[in-house]
């Protein structure tokens, strides 16, 4: 979505997928073409994700670019300046269940707001609060991986490592990308949720 907007119109993006699908590698390229338009961007991440650096959003292929890290949806409301035209959000699915608010409110303010993350867990579950994002996002990009079993296209994220943990932060060693046909829920789950 590289579109050249109005000042004073904004909008919702929403960028979701499985682990490994490109998301935030998405996110990063909008952001960029974003800023050799010359638009004023801030980027956030939740300060849950320090996987690969504490002040860039790192995609698995280690494309990057520089983010602010936050607690809340409301701290990203509070840091977005007057004339920010594009926000770039990455793993909303780790945020509070105020983010499609926030959202709403900056895109209200005029802002281009981009958000990247996971649409379900890795029981398969959606992940909140991304299926609230989805309803009121002016536009949607699903990404796909490539299922590490099989190859077909990958639509799920499959944990690895037993455990009960809803968010349990991690990469490759961690999670994987599968089919609807390899995923298997049942074989991380130690505990029921």
């Amino acid at each position: 979505m590289d579109v050249r907007k109005k000042p004073e119109h904004g909008w919702i993006e929403v960028i979701t997928g499985s682990m490994f699908s490109g998301k935030s590698e998405e996110l990063i390229r909008r952001i960029r073409r974003a800023q050799i338009a010359r638009q004023k961007v801030q980027v956030f991440k939740p300060l849950i994700d320090d996987r690969f650096s504490h002040d860039h959003i790192v995609s698995h292929s280690d494309m990057r670019i520089a983010s602010t890290n936050v607690r809340t949806s409301d701290d990203i409301i509070a840091a977005v300046a007057a004339d920010t035209e594009v926000v770039g959000i990455d793993e909303g699915q780790f945020f509070d269940p105020n983010l499609p608010a926030a959202c709403n409110t900056l895109a209200d303010r005029g802002k281009r707001v981009i958000v990247a993350g996971l649409d379900q867990d890795y029981l398969g579950r959606p992940f909140e609060p991304m299926p609230q994002l989805l309803a009121i996002a002016e536009y949607i990009t699903k990404t796909l991986a490539i299922c590490m079993v099989c190859g077909d296209p990958a639509n799920h994220t499959q944990r690895l490592v037993q455990s009960g943990e809803r968010v349990l932060v991690g990469a490759t060693g961690f999670y994987e990308a599968r089919c609807r046909h390899c995923f298997d829920p049942t074989l991380a789950n130690v505990d029921k949720p």
